[in-house]
């Protein structure tokens, strides 16, 4: 339920909020966005840091959290060319939320992993 003092609701659709609650939802921001958290990082360190995802896919993801005003993207004048990402302000706010789903993740993978298991022998 909408309250008054707060105009937008993820649960309707047409909600600019949902857009990016979709985004958050991505596993790579996420990732990004935990590696992030520590400081500023160049791109190649970010790809190696961030197992499994491609350059494209990176590339792509931090364009749309620089978008959303949640990264700063830096260029020095170096050969080649070096660029770094970081935090803003509005990003570090996301932080703590990133740590204690990480957390909670990482605590609860065992109980998952059983209950997918005890779900599979079930449906089989």
């Amino acid at each position: 339920m909408q309250q008054p003092d707060q105009p937008y609701s993820v649960f309707d659709s047409h909600c600019p909020a949902r857009q990016f609650f979709e985004r958050l939802a991505d596993k790579w921001t996420l990732l990004i966005i935990g590696q992030l958290r520590h400081g500023p990082v160049r791109f190649n360190q970010l790809r190696r840091s961030v197992d499994g995802i491609t350059q494209k896919v990176l590339s792509q993801t931090l364009k749309k959290l620089e978008r959303d005003g949640l990264i700063a993207r830096q260029v020095f004048a170096t050969v080649p060319v070096t660029v770094e990402y970081s935090l803003t302000g509005l990003g570090c706010t996301l932080v703590e939320t990133f740590e204690r789903l990480a957390f909670w993740a990482e605590s609860n993978i065992e109980e998952i992993i059983a209950a997918q298991k005890r779900y599979d022998v079930q449906q089989a």
